[in-house]
């Protein structure tokens, strides 16, 4: 992998990665930018401790330009795009609306591609892989600002999930506090550990469910399992067997096999709902352990953490979806319509050929 990293018009950073090593990166943005100016907060909840990130500035932003206007595309003659060159391998920018910026965090954009008309499913291996290397770098580097705690990489997809550019791309953002799910996932591993006097929950809940009939699909280095009390209709979480806190605690052997495995998962989903519905809306989200202090989740600290993906789409079936109602979305309390087991059993059945 070679890294490039440049700067757009407006001051952001811009930087490629590229699988060629000789690959010459020297593309101008000659867009009129000015600089971004953001009005982004974060405000505390006093009842509830969580926080919320105040973007007003996010109103303007790019909503489902037409093809040949996509921001994400490489520069082609004059119609000019976020990214200067006339193509790429993979590449990541700062995001011009970030719902986090300055002493608030950070937010990127990840392209997966430079085809526009491509998904992460249709990546080869080899571009799949350049993606994680993405993934590590920028977990490494935005874990050093002082502003940031927390490192989020994933990948909104389908106009369904409200996703307003249609371009394969995902996003990071780099929050300045342990995220709420996080916090409580360190909640219950703290319990645990005390009350069994030092196992860890991540391992005793890969063990239970390696022994049960919710594996998807297995390699030497990654299990794929619907959780036992899945929140989502059709939802996978995705293990390395060895347990390690973040994207840069994977040896060579994980990351080697993780394309594999990983594109293997996103082409079962596209086949859950036959082709007529093909392709699914999902989020893929991975989850890392925070960089900051864990003095407030007594007896942990961030190797207790397992790095770990969960993949998930809002639609239950064909021509219908997942709506976060009242108990949702007023009490948090997730309703789901299918047994996690007949989950399990349908994502087999749909192995892609």
């Amino acid at each position: 992998m070679k890294k490039t990293s440049t700067r757009l018009a407006d001051g952001r950073e811009l930087i490629y990665y590229d699988l060629r090593d000789d690959t010459v990166r020297d593309a101008v943005d000659r867009r009129p930018l000015e600089r971004t100016v953001t009005t982004s907060e974060v405000r505390r909840d006093p009842l509830l401790g969580d926080s919320v990130a105040i973007a007003s500035h996010r109103q303007g932003r790019t909503y489902h330009p037409p093809a040949d206007e996509c921001p994400l595309c490489p520069s082609q003659g004059e119609r000019l795009s976020e990214i200067p060159d006339s193509s790429y391998d993979a590449v990541v920018f700062e995001n011009r609306f970030p719902s986090l910026a300055g002493d608030s965090g950070r937010c990127e954009v990840v392209c997966f591609t430079s085809d526009h008309n491509a998904s992460f499913a249709d990546l080869t291996e080899e571009q799949a892989r350049l993606v994680l290397d993405a993934w590590t770098d920028r977990t490494s580097e935005l874990s050093h600002l002082p502003s940031v705690e927390q490192v989020f990489c994933f990948e909104n997809r389908g106009a369904e999930i409200g996703v307003t550019l249609g371009h394969p791309h995902g996003q990071i953002y780099a929050y300045p506090f342990t995220t709420p799910r996080t916090a409580l996932m360190l909640r219950s591993l703290a319990t645990h550990k005390e009350a069994t006097g030092g196992e860890n929950l991540f391992d005793a809940v890969l063990e239970s469910e390696l022994a049960g009939e919710r594996v998807v699909l297995e390699g030497e280095h990654w299990v794929a399992f619907v959780p036992y009390a899945a929140h989502w209709p059709y939802e996978v979480h995705l293990y390395p067997r060895r347990r390690v806190p973040d994207l840069l605690g994977l040896d060579e052997e994980a990351r080697t096999e993780f394309p594999k495995v990983y594109l293997e998962l996103l082409r079962r989903f596209d086949r859950i709902f036959g082709e007529s519905e093909s392709p699914t809306p999902y989020i893929a989200a991975w989850h890392q352990a925070p960089f900051g202090a864990l003095e407030e989740f007594e007896g942990v600290n961030r190797d207790d953490f397992a790095l770990h993906l969960e993949l998930f789409t809002i639609r239950r079936t064909s021509g219908k979806l997942k709506f976060l109602a009242g108990s949702e979305s007023g009490m948090n309390v997730f309703i789901n319509d299918i047994r996690p087991e007949a989950a399990a059993q349908r994502l087999r059945e749909v192995a892609s050929s």
